[in-house]
């Protein structure tokens, strides 16, 4: 009886499962998948290439960088890269991330740097959950996300994810979490992958400097 039971429900798990990739198939997530991770690769390398070709041809980065850390102490960093991580990304992550680099303990810093992170994607999905409080602004911003949106309706964590470690922008993905309502639990627990994609980048970048 017990093992009738069990083979039942791995027949069915199977059949979720094959539903499931078929599903995503459908719907493009693997292509989707694909291309985002290409155009993550080629993100990175076209910034370590301009970081060195600055370096070379304008100015010393490491100099410029140690400026940074002799005049700004690190609360003001940390305030102002939460600040451009819940107001749509307006600063790369990477070039915090340098900054870390040459900081008195990095991988510290950069801990602190993916914690801003993910705090600020959080408030993002706050704000996205209150907009309907203002509904010209909540149109507005549905339009900017609409993409986004549209994938969170389709993939639902697994796009959370994507946000999280990809280049696309892990506060529009989070404010579009918000406007759909989704589950913040869930949100909260798929986002955590956004702290992988600072140890990644930071092995790239923290060789460089």
């Amino acid at each position: 009886m017990s093992q009738n039971k069990n083979f039942l429900n791995n027949q069915l798990a199977t059949k979720q499962l094959v539903l499931l990739n078929r599903y995503y198939k459908i719907t493009k997530f693997y292509t989707f998948l694909k291309n985002t991770a290409f155009k993550g690769g080629i993100g990175i390398i076209i910034f370590v290439l301009i970081l060195l070709a600055i370096n070379h041809f304008v100015i010393d980065v490491t100099t410029l960088l140690n400026n940074l850390v002799e005049t700004y102490s690190p609360r003001i960093i940390f305030t102002f890269f939460l600040i451009s991580e819940t107001a749509l990304g307006l600063v790369p992550p990477e070039m915090f991330i340098a900054w870390a680099s040459i900081s008195a303990d990095p991988w510290l810093f950069l801990f602190g740097l993916a914690t801003m992170s993910y705090i600020g994607g959080v408030i993002s999905y706050l704000i996205g959950k209150q907009l309907f409080l203002i509904p010209s602004l909540q149109n507005y911003i549905e339009n900017k996300v609409a993409k986004h949106i549209s994938n969170l309706r389709k993939w639902g964590g697994f796009f959370v994810v994507i946000g999280a470690v990809s280049p696309i922008p892990h506060s529009m993905v989070s404010m579009a979490s918000g406007l759909i309502k989704y589950n913040f639990k869930n949100y909260l627990l798929w986002s955590l992958f956004r702290y992988l994609r600072f140890y990644i980048y930071a092995l790239v970048i923290f060789q460089i400097f």
